[in-house]
């Protein structure tokens, strides 16, 4: 009985380990497919920039892990992850942006539950992943919008779309 008790908690570490790839090669590959180029130099800039200041943050803090590691403060596993959700949902909206953040928050919690990391650490690194995804990124191809209008003797609905 340990033993497939200890083969499931090494599979959600497997499944958060291999999540924290998949999601943002997910959004370099989305933003290649459509060709969207735009949003590949944002993702590219959000990434890059998510990933050095995870790695100096590391490095120049050396906070020891739960199971007695090193470089616990942020979560890499869970920047990269939150940089590739975050990224979608920016980009892409909501209705990507919703499974890609729910398998985010997997693999912070995989990281959590295998004790390589505290909750501060996954809550850092997502903060970080989506700071930088937010700081770079804007929404793609917004053709269609709809703002109130509320002036002194006017009410109404502005439309507008892009072609």
């Amino acid at each position: 009985m340990h033993q497939s008790v200890l083969h499931a908690e090494e599979n959600y570490a497997l499944a958060g380990d291999i999540l924290q790839v998949v999601l943002p090669l997910t959004a370099i590959s989305t933003t290649l497919i459509i060709e969207d180029y735009n949003g590949s130099v944002q993702f590219l800039k959000a990434f890059t920039a998510t990933t050095v200041t995870t790695q100096v943050l590391k490095y120049g803090i050396n906070a020891e892990r739960p199971n007695g590691g090193d470089h616990s403060f942020p979560s890499g596993h869970t920047s990269a992850a939150f940089s590739g959700a975050s990224f979608i949902q920016r980009r892409y909206g909501w209705s990507y942006g919703i499974p890609a953040y729910a398998a985010a928050v997997y693999v912070g919690w995989s990281r959590v539950n295998a004790e390589a990391h505290y909750t501060r650490d996954v809550v850092a690194g997502a903060l970080i992943g989506i700071g930088f995804t937010y700081l770079f990124t804007d929404p793609y191809k917004q053709t269609f919008t709809i703002t109130p209008v509320v002036d002194l003797d006017c009410y109404g609905l502005h439309l507008a779309a892009r072609f």
